[in-house]
């Protein structure tokens, strides 16, 4: 049963939360005409496009004039299915993206290690180790196209001072993927080395110097110490540095085109030279789509590895 006295407290607690529920609404509507400038172009330009591409692979469209397009339905599936050259591909782009990625961690460290000891110039050391990052790929590639040369490489050059006989890097059916695995670990070490010393930097010298007071020496101190504090960064690292190099282009475009004998034909590589060389644009969808899937359920594999990694840490 109310009384007189609530009354006038329900009255005045009204305007209160109609005032509140206004302000949130205010604030509601401010944040999402702060967001759209910031989707539009995400809209645009990735959005549309995945949505197009998506659509286009269950057609027959091709690069020709006037082509007619039509539905298709599974047909161009069905045919990848039985498209061993495709996977193929698929089977270089994985060797390709786990090399790349673990060499790269292992030179990375190794690299790691050196910045974060006291070296003697350890700036100029650092802006040294960081030229690769400011080379665009296409620059790294045409550099290495040039040291790879056969007839005027400065490799070749150097193996001659030895009187060991010129090698065709890149024309070499048992080279050419060795040799471009080379150029992408070392177009990827600086960003993988600036995320180690970060790492490092951030273990306390504490951790260290009881380690060394109880008798242990480097190799310990960095398999113990360094090593497992360091691991969430690796494995962060490693994860993204593998999507990243299973969806490179143009590095190996530009090397090698995907020879020789398709020897470095990575899947991204198959599916451009699919849709513009051979001008099936139907067929280069479905591949593209095919890739999405397997980089989605790379990076959910590991989203979901980071998701039990933040669980445990605040449990």
């Amino acid at each position: 049963m109310t009384t007189a006295t609530d009354r006038p407290s329900k009255t005045r607690t009204q305007p209160k939360v109609r005032q509140i529920g206004a302000r949130t609404r205010a604030q509601r509507k401010e944040a999402i005409a702060l967001v759209i400038p910031a989707l539009l172009p995400i809209i645009l330009f990735s959005v549309i496009p995945l949505v197009s591409g998506v659509a286009i692979g269950f057609t027959d469209a091709t690069l020709q004039r006037n082509a007619e397009i039509s539905f298709n339905g599974l047909e161009n599936y069905i045919d990848l299915a039985d498209n061993r050259r495709f996977w193929g591909s698929f089977g270089i782009g994985l060797i390709w993206s786990a090399s790349v990625a673990l060499l790269t961690l292992v030179c990375a460290m190794c690299l790691a290690l050196l910045l974060n000891s006291n070296l003697r110039l350890k700036g100029l050391t650092r802006v040294l180790a960081l030229i690769p990052w400011a080379m665009p790929p296409v620059v790294i590639a045409i550099v290495w196209r040039m040291i790879y040369n056969p007839n005027s490489g400065p490799l070749n050059g150097v193996l001659g001072w030895f009187g060991i006989p010129g090698v065709n890097w890149l024309g070499d059916f048992s080279t050419a993927l060795p040799a471009v695995i080379v150029v992408g670990v070392w177009s990827g070490i600086p960003q993988t080395t600036v995320l180690l010393l970060a790492g490092m930097q951030s273990i306390s010298a504490e951790q260290h110097e009881a380690a060394a007071v109880d008798g242990a020496g480097v190799f310990r101190r960095f398999w113990h110490v360094t090593l497992p504090a360091l691991r969430p960064v690796i494995f962060a690292v490693t994860s993204l540095d593998f999507i990243w190099q299973f969806n490179s282009f143009g590095l190996i475009y530009v090397l090698t085109e995907g020879g020789p004998g398709g020897q470095t034909m990575i899947p991204p590589l198959f599916t451009y030279l699919e849709a513009f060389r051979n001008r099936e644009i139907g067929a280069a969808s479905a591949m593209g789509n095919v890739l999405v899937v397997a980089i989605l359920v790379i990076l959910s594999l590991y989203l979901i590895n980071q998701f039990r990694q933040n669980k445990a840490v605040r449990a």
